[in-house]
């Protein structure tokens, strides 16, 4: 008799984020299949005896491939298990939960779905910024910034994208930074639109970078800032002057966390924190 897998988003880093219904799941597994950016406080809730797949991901390194995920939750759903996909944000922003699902639908394995704090507006509002706000922003859009290497074209129009909405959340952007601004600024984005750079949102290491359009490319690469991060476009940005509330924002080497922390890096970080 086949098991059940669930597709559970496990937040944007914070393990507070956690849904109710993802831990009640969790604390039931078999099998815990996680990506690389769940936290380990969040695998604790799992039974001692579960078993804990690895299968994360970051640019041009994966440790299994999307196809060997796939087959590894039916494999053990077949066995009669109860599987976890645990999914950093949620399952079907830019997570690739829609392929595990359909993968599942076709191979006759009952599932369901957790949805979770996505990092797409998470993330900000623990910088202090809304992504909408009345006077200030309408709207916003959500956009990734890696696309599949294996595309001849980009899926992103960015030229019209640009000033189609008053709040853009890139997620995966930051090696991907300069070809974005650029695109941006040539298809009439404002020049000195503020734009803020959130690595590690919501954790203790978070780091926050604030430029205009036009040179945060540059200060992102004179701060070393690496992946994970959370780009924000848009004159929300500027409200994080006021509205920066959380306490474990990290001090002038957060941006540097697993890098050395050179003078430049520290200047750029006191000057725009």
């Amino acid at each position: 008799m086949n098991g059940r897998v669930a597709l559970v988003g496990a937040g944007p880093g914070d393990p507070d984020l956690m849904t109710v219904r993802g831990l009640a799941l969790l604390r039931r597994a078999d099998v815990v299949v996680y990506d690389r950016l769940v936290d380990p406080r969040v695998l604790d809730e799992a039974p001692l005896d579960a078993l804990r797949i690895f299968a994360g991901k970051a640019s041009g390194a994966h440790v299994l491939s999307q196809e060997r995920i796939n087959a590894l939750l039916v494999a053990h759903a077949r066995r009669g298990r109860r599987v976890v996909r645990l999914k950093g944000g949620d399952p079907f922003v830019f997570g690739r939960g829609g392929e595990e699902a359909a993968a599942l639908a076709a191979a006759g394995i009952p599932f369901e779905i957790v949805p979770g704090v996505s990092a797409a507006v998470a993330v900000p509002a623990y910088a202090g910024i809304p992504v909408t706000h009345r006077g200030v922003a309408s709207s916003f859009a959500v956009v990734t910034g890696h696309e599949d290497e294996g595309k001849t074209e980009l899926s992103v129009d960015w030229a019209r994208l640009a000033t189609a909405v008053d709040t853009l959340v890139i997620l995966m952007g930051a090696r991907s930074l300069p070809r974005i601004t650029r695109a941006l600024l040539d298809a009439g984005r404002r020049a000195d639109t503020p734009v803020a750079l959130i690595r590690w949102g919501t954790t203790d290491a978070q780091a926050t970078l604030v430029g205009r359009l036009d040179e945060i490319g540059a200060l992102a690469e004179a701060t070393r800032l690496a992946p994970p991060v959370v780009v924000v476009v848009g004159d929300v940005v500027a409200l994080r002057q006021r509205l920066a509330w959380f306490a474990g924002e990290a001090g002038d080497d957060g941006a540097a966390a697993a890098e050395p922390l050179d003078p430049q890096l520290r200047e750029a970080l006191l000057r725009l924190r």
